[in-house]
């Protein structure tokens, strides 16, 4: 029976936060982990980071990072009927959008439908085209007087959707990656009473969508000896999809990073991961696998790149199914799995030879 809080997960889900307009999500991430860790900032760019001291002295510093942004849109114009027009914040596949919900974050949350040519007046050829960002408008059902009173270009958008269970999986906007910052408090919460090996920075990051912003900074500032990526990665284990397209599979397991487009795990973590992979396995049924996603990134970069000499680096990621689209999909046994082995290697991490290239 798999055992994750889904109200907790829902909650972390549903709250707002797109790149550069993320309080709500930062100001419930700092109300959960309040109690949680022995020191809790939030630095220049709004990164949340909460450090819990570990057991060990002297001793070395780990970052697990973990961002609160989600994919979503900015307001840009507002046209001469109240219409408005947008631009993307992180990667979306347009054809997904076509009548959805939104939520525009205006003085007053407004809710709107994405608009688009209907199909009844398509030409031919129109009806081949795939369709574009620019095709498409957000409706508040509004007089443009109204609309002007309530929203501002710079306002941020976000999808409109509620977490749901289905099967083993959960359902919701953002589970990219909000299932993230929910495995990260529960971690912390997990070492509330059982100290980590080393230093434990829990870096809630922002603008991860829009280049990886936050964890830049963040990293620069820790100066990390050991860095941990915690984010989802593809799941196309859908029909159509060939064996070696799937990258991960839902249900398969936490997936230990071999490699994405902007890093490639030190082996020496990915050793080290795997290690502890096996122990959970044996003891506690803890399924895992590994992932190679030539395509995309995530904080891991950051992590390795910006510390003084660089850090041993790698990453844990969330299978998910239809991801950067309106919803996406997770299991929860891999959520599960993911607490446990981030939890394993924080408080072994000490126990391995690092030494060895």
């Amino acid at each position: 029976m798999t055992r994750i809080n889904v109200p907790m997960l829902a909650k972390i889900c549903e709250t707002p936060g797109v790149p550069g307009c993320e309080e709500r999500i930062r100001k419930l991430i700092l109300e959960e982990i309040k109690e949680l860790a022995d020191e809790v900032r939030v630095d220049a760019m709004g990164n949340v980071i909460a450090l819990r001291k570990g057991s060990l002295q002297p001793s070395k510093k780990v970052m697990v990072a973990a961002h609160m942004d989600e994919i979503g849109f900015m307001v840009k114009h507002i046209d001469e009927k109240g219409f408005l027009r947008f631009h993307p914040l992180g990667g979306f596949d347009p054809k997904t959008l076509t009548s959805q919900r939104v939520v525009v974050h205006g003085k007053e949350d407004l809710i709107g439908v994405m608009g688009s040519k209907p199909i009844h007046i398509m030409s031919a050829e129109e009806k081949q085209k795939a369709p574009k960002i620019e095709d498409y408008y957000i409706d508040l059902g509004m007089p443009r007087d109204e609309v002007l009173r309530l929203v501002s270009p710079g306002d941020a958008v976000s999808r409109e959707r509620q977490l749901i269970e289905m099967g083993n999986c959960v359902n919701c906007k953002s589970i990219d990656n909000r299932v993230s910052v929910y495995i990260l408090i529960e971690v912390l919460k997990a070492m509330k009473t059982k100290a980590p090996a080393y230093d434990f920075y829990a870096v809630f990051t922002v603008q991860e969508e829009v280049g990886i912003r936050g964890a830049w900074v963040a990293a620069h500032g820790i100066d990390p000896d050991f860095g941990i990526g915690l984010d989802t990665t593809i799941a196309y284990d859908t029909p159509g999809a060939k064996a070696e397209e799937m990258v991960t599979e839902l249900g398969g397991g936490v997936a230990i990073k071999i490699m994405d487009s902007s890093v490639i795990s030190d082996k020496r973590m990915v050793d080290f991961m795997k290690q502890e992979a096996e122990k959970l396995g044996k003891e506690l049924g803890v399924k895992w696998q590994t992932e190679i996603l030539t395509a995309g990134g995530t904080d891991t970069m950051a992590l390795q790149r910006m510390s003084t000499g660089a850090c041993i680096a790698g990453a844990l990621s969330i299978p998910t199914r239809h991801i950067h689209q309106v919803i996406e999909m997770a299991d929860k046994s891999d959520i599960e799995g993911a607490i446990l082995l981030l939890e394993a290697c924080l408080r072994d991490i000490h126990t391995f030879d690092w030494k060895h290239l």
